[in-house]
């Protein structure tokens, strides 16, 4: 009776990721979500008929559809991070593919080495779903798109009971999970995971899929509240409330006597802003480079001016300023003063 239940639940997922499949190739969401998406419903497609015990696979393919399945975490965690803005480093990405592989022929084609490819491939996995747990939960004060925070909740939930809960579960067995009733709420999860995605992201493609940068559906008529709640933080940001070290949207809210939401929804979409970062940056940012432009103050440290602009480390604002102006500070300094000693 599980068994049967949980080839009927496997075979409605495949076919949910299916349908989910065509719609995201003839979407028009940005190109790096896209790639993340399509991967990440082929390897669980995969990994539904691989981890079936009723659903066969001939032998001389089974180590293949292994080895796509396996990928499922790698590509939840990489559309994940790209739908929640945070890009990893492409470096890793590669490093990350690159490891999995030959963990993955050490497990299948090596003698004598089982089970070191198979307790390495859920250690990196592993890895990789607290990373996306973490990116999830604790930037989520920062997002200003009230559609994914939303999902910024349910996403890890549902991932961390699913991936995380079976790769925990294989580890401490040192091997696949052989109870039925496991396999099954297994892929009811993935059901869950697949319809989740449909429902969230595809109602919802134009405002969490679009391109960066891009605020949908923005007007620029403001309504009178709004009108005096812009009025109030373009006079905030004037006085250089932005400077504050550790500034979050509550902390700025509270400071105008505003309601939170009232605040995220005027950033982000009268004013174009995903992130509040993105925000404080825009104002910091500009202010960063008049001082680095300044003759009078070309001798102050660049530690210093990333302190006094409210950043609470020299890379994160070497970072933020070179995502503004593709340069870093000391070379925006050399360049801004070279450039005014070239025209006098």
């Amino acid at each position: 009776m599980i068994e049967t239940l949980d080839t009927t639940v496997r075979l409605v997922s495949i076919g949910a990721a299916l349908l989910l499949l065509v719609l995201v190739i003839a979407g028009k969401a940005r190109r790096p979500i896209k790639i993340a998406l399509i991967g990440l419903l082929f390897s669980a497609i995969a990994y539904l008929i691989n981890s079936s015990t009723v659903i066969t696979v001939p032998q001389p393919y089974r180590p293949f559809v292994d080895l796509a399945s396996i990928f499922t975490p790698f590509w939840t965690w990489l559309f994940g991070r790209r739908l929640f803005e945070a890009e990893p480093p492409r470096w890793l990405v590669w490093a990350v593919a690159t490891l999995l592989v030959p963990s993955w022929i050490l497990a299948h084609f090596v003698q004598d080495t089982d089970p070191l490819g198979f307790y390495a491939i859920h250690l990196i996995l592993l890895v990789l779903i607290v990373d996306l747990l973490r990116v999830a939960l604790g930037e989520r004060a920062d997002d200003l798109v009230e559609k994914r925070r939303l999902i910024r909740l349910w996403l890890p939930l549902l991932v961390a009971l699913q991936t995380g809960g079976i790769l925990l579960f294989e580890t401490i067995l040192g091997r696949a999970i052989p109870y039925p009733s496991v396999q099954l709420t297994n892929a009811v999860l993935i059901l869950a995971l697949t319809l989740f995605a449909g429902l969230a992201l595809l109602r919802t493609d134009e405002e969490l899929l679009a391109a960066l940068g891009t605020a949908p559906d923005a007007k620029p008529e403001l309504s009178p509240a709004e009108i005096v709640l812009r009025e109030k933080l373009d006079a905030a940001m004037e006085q250089g409330f932005y400077r504050t070290s550790g500034l979050s949207i509550a902390g700025l809210a509270d400071h105008l006597g505003a309601p939170e939401h009232r605040l995220r929804a005027l950033i982000n979409q009268r004013l174009g802003h995903r992130n509040f970062s993105a925000f404080l940056n825009r104002h910091r940012i500009a202010e960063a480079r008049e001082i680095l432009a300044d003759r009078e103050r070309v001798s102050l440290p660049v530690l210093t001016i990333a302190m006094d602009l409210g950043y609470n480390s020299l890379p994160t604002f070497n970072r933020a300023f070179r995502e503004e102006t593709a340069m870093t500070p000391t070379d925006y300094r050399r360049e801004a003063i070279g450039a005014e000693t070239g025209q006098n």
